[in-house]
């Protein structure tokens, strides 16, 4: 008997960590569940689908979606909603009239794009449908769409294709989508999205990264760009705090 409910509370953690990482990440990979929780792909496969069934998370091949990365997703669903309602308003604050912008996806990038002033006079282009249709809200905000292969995992456009439309552009600020970020710079997990993004770091002159503070001092195994290329780190916390202690010298902050 005891035996069993060590068992059930050993699956139950489990799980736990799964949904946090799913939910920080937006998107995780069974192979790098497995590495990190020290147990095979079949029992992570396993819990995936036990958790799709209970409606927590989205599973899809070769790993599982937060249940915010989609376009029918509410505050509910959105992991760390005031942490990025602050990040966004942080963000917002570097716009300005008649400027282009390139951005990635992610539920972070989504807070931006809904809390745009309606003021705002600026052309976006964007790889993410999710992200392409939150602008469209926005009366003048000129919204172009860099089609392509589409990602189920990732939710965005990738492959060649979009790479060199995104060459073709000069934008004033790329904000970038963030899964791990440490004192070595920017990293993910899947290659195809990490050359979309390259390329959108190349075509601006500034890069922009928002991120909720719970992901800092994380790396995922492709690197995208090292930190001394980041222009602007920008998260919920004040500058000052002591978690950005070992980045404050090296990145911009926006108060």
């Amino acid at each position: 008997m005891i035996i069993t409910e060590n068992r059930i509370m050993l699956k139950k953690e489990r799980q736990a960590q799964i949904i946090k990482q799913v939910n920080l990440h937006n998107k995780v990979l069974s192979s790098d569940l497995s590495l990190e929780l020290n147990v095979s792909e079949d029992t992570i496969r396993r819990d995936l689908n036990e958790l799709a069934q209970e409606n927590v998370i989205v599973k899809v091949h070769g790993g599982a979606l937060s249940k915010s990365y989609n376009l029918t997703a509410t505050q509910a669903d959105t992991y760390a909603y005031d942490e990025k309602n602050i990040i966004a308003q942080k963000t917002i604050s570097l716009f300005q009239d008649g400027m282009t912008v390139l951005c990635s996806g992610g539920t972070t990038i989504r807070a931006i794009a809904s809390q745009l002033p309606e003021n705002l006079h600026i052309t976006f282009f964007t790889v993410s449908p999710l992200i392409a249709l939150e602008l469209t809200e926005h009366p003048n905000v000129e919204v172009i769409l860099l089609g392509g292969k589409l990602s189920n995992a990732s939710k965005i456009s990738i492959g060649g294709e979009v790479v060199s439309k995104i060459n073709e552009i000069k934008a004033d600020l790329c904000i970038l989508g963030i899964n791990g970020f440490n004192e070595d710079g920017i990293s993910d997990s899947d290659y195809e999205v990490v050359q979309v993004k390259k390329a959108m770091i190349k075509a601006s002159k500034q890069l922009i990264t928002p991120v909720i503070s719970e992901k800092l001092n994380t790396t995922l195994r492709l690197q995208v760009i090292s930190l001394d290329e980041v222009d602007y780190l920008i998260t919920e916390l004040a500058p000052d705090h002591k978690i950005l202690e070992s980045y404050q010298s090296k990145v911009g902050f926006i108060m």
